[in-house]
């Protein structure tokens, strides 16, 4: 590896191929083993998280407790070791006698971080030894010359956050979308313009329909750009087809969807990137008189059961959900339905039904206007009574006015051990209001969402005559 290379894989920043360590091997036989079950991968050491070069000393020695990690793997697992400019590069090539194991423990590359897994798990998810997922093999239709233009390149650029003045190639190759002078499948539905011209069934279908059946259509659309597009693309139709309320706050009027944006995005999402793209069919999003219903081809990955949802994440896909995580399209690994129950409950809508068959995974949201009544929510936004000086929102306030603060963080100054449900409430409702705003916005679930309180937000606090 010459020195240009190591700066542009420590400019891409850790992700699904790079792990960076300041330094030591601690762990490092983890990080091995995980890269070795999937695709394989660099760990650079003597990089901080940061990707501030640190260095390392005595390269011999730490070479060889490498050399002596890898070969403790079960099986024995192949790297390539070279020093460059103070850093140890320590690359895992591909391997083909998957699974591996270390101390006894099964690992795999999940987004940026490695997940320990059980051996019948490796095993139900390769389905065989060295089976190479779908998402890695080589496109032959994608042509760099014809496919890869200067739009397409400048759009992926800034989602996947690649340095201006990286080469195309470069980039592509280091993400492991660029393989052996071809793209990727993965890389091709990322840098597609029309999707269906590399998997001819990788679009999506949404239909709106009159009442509760199939048999009178009113809309119909098809998405077929990249994936990434294609995520916004069918939330647009979504949040256009399904009811809106309009709350007015003074002058301003807010919007709130009788379903939780964030929680179809994330259904919409896991729909794309755990799909099976070998299936002739494409996913599908059905808009009923008293359901949303987002189905996706391919059941449960091997080596995953119903009990396992929201608890355990085994990527069908997984150099695509690295990407989609790298790109920030994916928030939460391993955490997506039960994120999306979560959500449910705090908007005070019904939790989803999850359907899983053979061939098959739908999500099903009932919307709330087919409920009764009492299923309600207790209280609307615009019926919610006057803050209480005593109150949790007050708490908050009190806090925000201190320090801009994560979720986790305002949890933690409120003596709780984790998010609650209450607390979700309180924070959505002192956004709705306007008394607190995010700190990076048009991105409400980035994994780096803060909070701050506003003018309007302090003056209630003044105006609770509760001292800071």
């Amino acid at each position: 590896m010459k020195k240009k290379q190591l700066f542009d894989l420590i400019a891409l920043g850790e992700g699904f191929t790079t792990e960076f360590k300041r330094s030591g091997t601690s762990n490092l036989g983890r990080e091995i083993c995980a890269f070795a079950n999937a695709t394989g991968g660099v760990i650079l050491i003597g990089v901080a998280d940061n990707g501030e070069i640190t260095g390392v000393d005595d390269f011999n020695r730490l070479k060889s407790e490498v050399q002596t990690t890898a070969r403790s793997a079960e099986p024995p697992i192949v790297v390539d070791i070279a020093s460059v400019d103070r850093v140890l590069c320590v690359t895992v090539p591909e391997q083909h006698g998957k699974p591996y194991s270390f101390g006894g423990k099964f690992f795999m590359r999940e987004g940026a971080s490695s997940q320990k897994m059980s051996r019948e798990e490796i095993r139900k998810f390769f389905f065989r030894e060295g089976l190479i997922h779908f998402d890695e093999t080589p496109c032959d239709r994608f042509s760099i010359h014809d496919d890869l233009t200067s739009d397409v390149w400048k759009l992926f650029q800034r989602r996947a956050k690649i340095p201006v003045d990286m080469e195309p190639l470069t980039a592509l190759a280091n993400l492991h979308l660029f393989k052996d002078g071809s793209m990727v499948h993965a890389g091709a539905w990322l840098l597609a313009k029309d999707i269906r011209k590399f998997t001819i069934s990788a679009d999506v279908a949404c239909a709106l329909f009159l009442g509760t059946d199939k048999e009178r259509i009113l809309d119909r659309r098809g998405f077929d750009r990249d994936i990434y597009s294609m995520i916004d693309d069918v939330m647009v139709y979504l949040l256009s087809k399904i009811n809106v309320e309009y709350i007015i706050k003074h002058v301003k009027r807010d919007e709130r969807p009788e379903l939780p944006e964030e929680a179809l995005r994330e259904a919409v999402v896991n729909a794309l990137a755990h799909r099976d793209y070998r299936s002739t069919a494409n996913v599908q999003v059905y808009i009923f008189k008293d359901r949303v219903e987002i189905v996706s081809p391919g059941g449960l990955p091997a080596g995953m059961t119903e009990a396992d949802l929201g608890f355990k994440s085994i990527p069908r896909n997984p150099l695509l959900f690295g990407m989609l995580h790298r790109m920030e399209a994916v928030e939460h690994i391993g955490s997506g339905i039960r994120r999306i129950r979560n959500l449910c409950l705090d908007y005070g809508v019904a939790e989803p039904q999850i359907d899983v068959s053979e061939h098959w995974f739908t999500v099903t949201f009932p919307r709330p206007g087919s409920r009764v009544e009492s299923q309600q929510p207790e209280s609307q936004p615009e019926s919610r009574p006057e803050l209480q000086p005593e109150s949790l929102d007050i708490f908050v306030l009190r806090l925000l006015d201190k320090s801009t603060l994560s979720k986790s963080d305002i949890s933690k100054g409120l003596g709780q051990k984790s998010v609650s449900g209450q607390l979700n409430k309180v924070i959505r409702r002192l956004l709705l209001d306007g008394y607190i705003e995010y700190t990076i916005h048009g991105k409400p679930v980035s994994r780096l969402q803060q909070y701050r309180i506003t003018t309007n937000g302090k003056r209630l606090l003044a105006d609770s005559e509760v001292k800071p």
